[in-house]
């Protein structure tokens, strides 16, 4: 009863946001997706990321082995996704990508955040940043045909992380006055992606769900069991591959529907795996951390 409370009390904030999104979409209210996303991915999660690394405690050296296990963990996924899409005859341009890269913004950092605190949420800023680099150079490689490893790096939140890794390695702080600034403004972060997932879920047109379902499925196994496997295998301790575990089984993104629409994909396809992901986490992710806790 206890470890069921506990979850609920980790799931239940960020169900309810994105539920929030969804109605409002659902009761006719206006919702301009491309400016709050802008807003968001911009400045407000470029500045949560920055402040909570540069006032993290964490060993600089703990980052590094989590950071080399998510590379390990994205590289491994996607490679059993290509394997498996090949021999089923599936198009690697409508599967890959969301076969491998998770929600790791909207859902990933506020779940590490409720789950394991600060701590939590600064390890998770670390497979976010490595999951958004792959996002934006190998997965739309894989959809369009190709792909800039400079666009990726000049993505805001790149370079936060980039930026906060530097301060919380040489033990620099901003002044007083900055720090509040930029803590008010990632304040704003989580909810907004948390609301604009229910918008966007609300929106999608999703198509094929008996086979969205079957690799929804088959991908929360893979990638919470590789995730699991190279972390014990690189000896992560018990935080950093809990979130390693967790970010790794977040539901296909929203960004994966966008790609597939602008690239010529199969955008419908896509479209049900990002709803019937993302309807599964309410049950799996559940499951999950009552494992990981």
């Amino acid at each position: 009863m206890i470890i069921f409370v506990t979850v609920l009390e980790i799931v239940a904030p960020v169900f309810l946001l994105a539920l929030i999104g969804f109605s409002w979409v659902k009761l006719g209210f206006e919702y301009r997706v491309e400016f709050v996303t802008r807003l968001a991915m911009t400045l407000a999660v470029p500045c949560l990321i920055f402040t909570a690394l540069m006032k993290t405690e964490i060993d600089p050296s703990a980052l590094t082995t989590l950071l080399i296990a998510s590379i390990a963990a994205h590289v491994a996924i996607a490679a059993i996704g290509a394997l498996g899409f090949w021999a089923l005859n599936m198009r690697q341009q409508t599967y890959l990508a969301p076969f491998t890269f998770g929600n790791t913004g909207n859902l990933g950092l506020p779940l590490s955040l409720f789950a394991f605190g600060a701590e939590g949420l600064s390890f998770a800023m670390i497979v976010f940043a490595v999951s958004a680099i792959f996002s934006f150079t190998f997965g739309i490689w894989v959809v369009s045909g190709g792909g800039s490893l400079m666009k990726a790096l000049k993505e805001p939140m790149v370079g936060a992380t980039l930026l906060g890794t530097l301060f919380l390695w040489q033990g620099w702080r901003t002044p007083d006055v900055l720090t509040n600034t930029l803590d008010l403004i990632g304040q704003m972060a989580i909810p907004l992606m948390l609301i604009t997932l229910g918008v966007a879920v609300a929106r999608l047109k999703p198509g094929r769900i008996t086979q969205a379902f079957v690799l929804s499925f088959v991908k929360y196994v893979v990638c919470a069991g590789i995730a699991l496997m190279i972390g014990r295998a690189l000896g992560l301790s018990e935080i950093p591959l809990a979130v390693l575990i967790l970010q790794t089984a977040t539901p296909v993104a929203v960004t994966a529907y966008l790609l597939a629409e602008k690239y010529g994909g199969d955008s419908e396809a896509v479209a049900g795996l990002v709803v019937v992901s993302t309807l599964m986490s309410v049950a799996a992710i559940p499951l999950l951390l009552t494992f990981l806790l």
